[in-house]
C-alpha cells in the first residue's frame, strides 16, 4: 500500500508498534507502556482498566498481573480481550484485539525478579480485587510476608503473565480538522498473512 508510509511504513505491526512505544518514552510523562485492558465478565458486562505493557515480542503482547484478581479471571474465562494504548504526546494510538494464553514460565519468572523488591513483596501482600479493611491492614499484610520471605521471594504461583496474539490491529495518528489516519491490520489465527487497510476516520 504506497500510501501508507512515514510513521505507518513497514511490513510488520508489532514493529510499528514498539518503534511508536520507543517514541513515546522520550515525550510521555508518566508510563508511556500503560495500555487501557477491556474484558468481559461472565454476564458480558465488559470491564476496564489500566495496566502496564511490558513486552512487545515478534507475534503478541505481554502484560502481567496477580492470578486471583478480577481481570485474570475474566482473561481465563472468555479467552480473549481487547487493550488501547494512547499517546497525548504524540497524538496517536494503537487499539489490539486478540486471544489469550498465560505466560507462566521463565519469562515470568525473569520478569518478576527484575521488579524492585518492594514490589515483589507487595504481589505477595495484596489479595487483589478482594476487600480491603484498611490500608493498614495491607501493611500489616507486607511487614508479614517481609518477615517470612526475606530479601529474594520467589514468584508466587498466583502471579504471572498473561500474552494477547491479536486477530486485528489498529495504528490511528491524529488529522487536521478530525480526519484522522487510520490503519486496520487483520488476519485469521491460524494465517500469518495480514490484510491491511486504510479506514474512514
Amino acid at each position: 500500500m504506497s500510501e501508507r508510509n512515514g510513521i505507518f511504513a513497514g511490513d510488520d505491526p508489532f514493529v510499528i508498534a514498539a518503534r511508536w512505544l520507543a517514541e513515546a518514552e522520550k515525550t510521555e510523562p508518566n508510563d508511556p507502556n500503560a495500555i487501557a485492558l477491556a474484558t468481559v465478565d461472565p454476564d458480558g458486562m465488559p470491564n476496564a482498566r489500566m495496566v502496564l505493557l511490558k513486552d512487545i515480542e515478534a507475534d503478541s503482547f505481554v502484560f502481567y498481573t496477580n492470578y486471583h484478581s478480577a481481570k485474570a479471571q475474566e482473561l481465563d474465562a472468555a479467552g480473549k480481550a481487547a487493550f488501547v494504548m494512547h499517546w497525548k504526546s504524540l497524538r496517536r494510538q494503537i487499539r489490539v484485539r486478540g486471544t489469550i494464553t498465560k505466560e507462566d514460565g521463565p519469562l515470568a519468572d525473569e520478569y518478576y525478579a527484575s521488579r524492585s523488591l518492594k514490589s515483589r513483596l507487595g504481589a505477595w501482600a495484596s489479595r487483589q480485587s478482594e476487600p480491603l479493611s484498611s490500608r493498614a491492614a495491607l501493611m500489616a499484610e507486607v511487614a508479614k510476608v517481609t518477615a517470612k520471605l526475606g530479601s529474594n521471594p520467589p514468584r508466587p504461583e498466583f502471579w504471572g503473565g498473561y500474552r494477547l496474539m491479536p486477530v486485528e490491529i489498529e495504528f490511528w495518528a491524529d488529522g487536521a480538522f478530525r480526519l484522522h489516519d487510520r490503519f486496520r491490520w487483520r488476519r485469521d489465527p491460524s494465517e500469518q498473512k495480514w490484510n491491511v487497510q486504510r479506514l474512514n476516520p
